[in-house]
């Protein structure tokens, strides 16, 4: 077998640097809105010639990921390249980035010929995104033939299908013929983690067939890993397409999103797509992955406890439920009596860990995340089993309050990329919000001591005032926080604060966050007078923008990055960072993208297993707002809210029947019971 067949990708630096190159976005790209909504409930790029364009977008499914990097030449004739990680394949050394990965090119798909010439003029005439990726083409010597490419991951294999499908727009027959080919790349049983290996691209029953005019086939290439001590399997592309499309239909069709901008209901539908589907079928359970062509079969105490976990119960996806809890059980393997730190992430199927940073202020990320989840999941047995792991975080983190009150760490979780000091504000935050948290679900567990219950109350208060008492400070001429002692520039993670409900300086964080120093045409800057974004600070300060009551400003904004991040260059979800990871879309952000309409713009936050505060934010402008078939606290509800005068009525039903209704004023907040 030649080594030419298959492009090892070793390392995801690698690969970032042919995407530098072949995408054309290594720095930030422009504000132009190339993509267009669908009438399908998907985005469409209407190809046109001498708009040479490429990018790339990451599909998974629960043994596999696909990262699709496509696009068009000066002439519209495609470019396809499909790089395939499989998570379960695990390579030596099985450390964070062991997932076998590989370059899928030209060379491993067949040639198409058309009565028995190649049809080597392949030229595109759009593409779409709905959870699948659609390219339709015209082929052959006068372009009559329509040929449709739909490539998409399958839900439970580790397979990846790309079905073609070719119809005839002529007036006389014409044979269609994909040549047989089968091609496969045996790995060495010493890199494996699991021995070898077998890498195949095949075509499902290849040759040649004559389709009458408007007539279509569809023939179907495979592209799949498995270990070499196992049988292949049979494949029914057909029946894993529907799989996949049932799948997203059954992310779109929960959490509904109505607003008068279909730019934010459909930004808002596909981010549920990219963060529900980012769960992986590990030996150590399931587990919720970033992605990226890095980060698989593991967790973080960021990007799943802090960021994805507290989300999801909103949606009700069961499998990202379940993750979610096997995330927090995991972290708890390493509750200590010492009081060690918990790792900053559990790696390689849970088999082994990850503390290369130290402690990043993961217990705060664990037990904030752990107490959101548990009170928006509102199952009481679950709740129960995480609140040892919260108990014990709070108490680790009250061990390492320094003489100001506010917590120290090794670092943030940005891992030392830059300055973080010996205590920074984004943990304290958490902590605080942790605290709060945990006092709400003690109390509706009922069998907390109320002593106990009383001390973190207490917390939380003193918290509060040591964050103003240490970070609070003048920077960049704007009232608001130092990110740590000897910061005296504007830090993005000012944002934080917001969050958690801590507004004493809201006006002035505001202004700094969307003043020229810190936001860009691509969100916050990390840091004033920096090009480096890291789209989780964006998402994290949009939320608090909405949460702070700077609804209209919040809202440009937010219509802004949303056109951009859907409609733009690099579409269709939020993404990682820049220039670090090329905008990877990483899974857990766009958990934080759908958390700004939640918390920020419909203002939820829990307080109990069945109860949950609301604080709507409607736009002027808008006469209403929707969330239907929100999941949480044990049931199914929709939250109306409606314009009346100069008030809002704000409607909580489940079965269309109004179970809670209010009129209130803007900013204000009404307590929601379930039972």
């Amino acid at each position: 077998m030649s080594s030419a067949m298959f492009s090892l990708t070793s390392c995801w630096a690698a690969w970032v640097g042919v995407c530098a190159i072949l995408l054309g976005f290594s720095t930030p790209a422009s504000a132009q809105a190339r993509w267009k909504l669908d009438d399908d409930g998907g985005i469409v790029w209407n190809v046109q010639a001498g708009e040479a364009h490429r990018d790339q977008i990451e599909m998974s499914g629960r043994k596999v990921s696909l990262i699709a990097t496509y696009g068009v030449d000066q002439d519209a004739h495609l470019f396809l390249k499909r790089q395939i990680v499989f998570p379960l394949l695990r390579t030596i050394p099985n450390d964070t980035h062991a997932s076998l990965s590989f370059v899928f090119g030209d060379d491993a798909t067949a040639r198409i010929l058309i009565d028995g010439r190649w049809a080597a003029n392949e030229t595109v005439q759009r593409i779409s995104h709905r959870g699948i990726m659609t390219i339709h083409s015209v082929i052959g010597r006068k372009q009559d033939i329509l040929l449709t490419r739909v490539l998409f991951p399958s839900t439970r294999k580790q397979l990846v299908v790309e079905r073609l499908t070719f119809t005839n727009t002529s007036h006389a027959p014409q044979r269609i013929e994909v040549e047989r080919t089968e091609k496969t790349a045996h790995t060495s049983a010493q890199n494996g983690f699991y021995g070898e290996y077998l890498l195949t691209a095949l075509v499902q029953d290849p040759g040649e067939r004559t389709i009458q005019p408007n007539e279509s086939t569809t023939f179907n290439l495979l592209f799949s890993g498995r270990k070499a001590s196992e049988d292949d399997s049979s494949v029914d592309a057909a029946a894993e397409e529907a799989a996949r499309r049932s799948l997203v239909d059954s992310y779109l069709s929960k959490l509904v999103l109505e607003t008068p901008d279909p730019v934010l209901n459909r930004a808002f539908a596909f981010a549920k797509i990219r963060t529900a589907e980012s769960v992986y079928e590990t030996k150590g359970g399931l587990m919720h992955g970033p992605g990226g062509g890095s980060y698989y079969a593991a967790i973080w105490a960021n990007d799943q406890a802090e960021y994805a976990n507290p989300f999801f119960p909103f949606l009700g996806d069961a499998t990202a439920n379940e993750s979610a809890v096997n995330a927090f059980r995991l972290f708890g393997k390493y509750m200590n009596t010492e009081y060690k730190p918990i790792p900053s992430s559990i790696i390689a199927e849970g088999a082994s860990y990850w503390n290369g940073a130290g402690d990043r202020g993961d217990m705060a990320m664990i037990a904030y995340g752990a107490g959101r989840f548990a009170l928006a999941y509102g199952d009481r047995k679950t709740a129960l089993a995480l609140w040892p792991l919260i108990e014990w975080c709070l108490e680790y983190c009250e061990r390492k309050k320094n003489t100001a009150g506010v917590i120290a760490s090794d670092s943030d979780e940005l891992e030392g990329r830059f300055p973080a000091g010996k205590a920074n504000l984004n943990t304290s935050s958490l902590y605080y919000d942790a605290l709060r948290s945990a006092a709400l679900l003690g109390k509706s567990l009922g069998n907390v001591d109320d002593a106990k219950l009383a001390d973190y109350t207490k917390r939380a208060e003193e918290m509060h005032a040591a964050i103003e008492q240490y970070f609070g400070s003048e920077v960049g001429g704007f009232h608001t926080y130092r990110y740590y002692v000897g910061n005296a520039v504007l830090r993005a993670w000012i944002c934080t604060p917001l969050t958690v409900g801590i507004f004493d300086r809201a006006n002035g964080t505001v202004e700094a966050l969307f003043s020229p120093k810190l936001w860009t045409q691509d969100g916050l800057a990390t840091q004033s007078g920096e090009k480096t974004f890291w789209d989780r600070a964006s998402l994290y300060g949009l939320r608090g923008a909405f949460s702070a009551g700077e609804t209209q400003r919040a809202l440009t904004f937010l219509s802004s990055y949303s056109t951009r991040r859907l409609l733009g260059e690099h579409v269709p979800y939020p993404v990682e960072a820049w220039p670090e990871g090329n905008q990877r879309h990483l899974a857990a952000e766009s958990a934080l993208y759908c958390r700004i309409y939640t918390e920020g713009l419909f203002g939820m936050r829990p307080t109990g297993l069945r109860s949950f505060d609301l604080t709507p934010r409607l736009p002027a402008g808008w006469n209403e707002m929707k969330l239907k078939k929100v999941q949480a606290f044990g049931h199914s509800f929709d939250i109306d809210v409606v314009r009346s005068g100069s008030k809002m009525r704000v409607d909580v039903k489940a079965e269309g029947m109004p179970i809670n209704s209010h009129e209130i004023q803007d900013g204000e907040t009404v307590g929601i019971r379930l039972e």
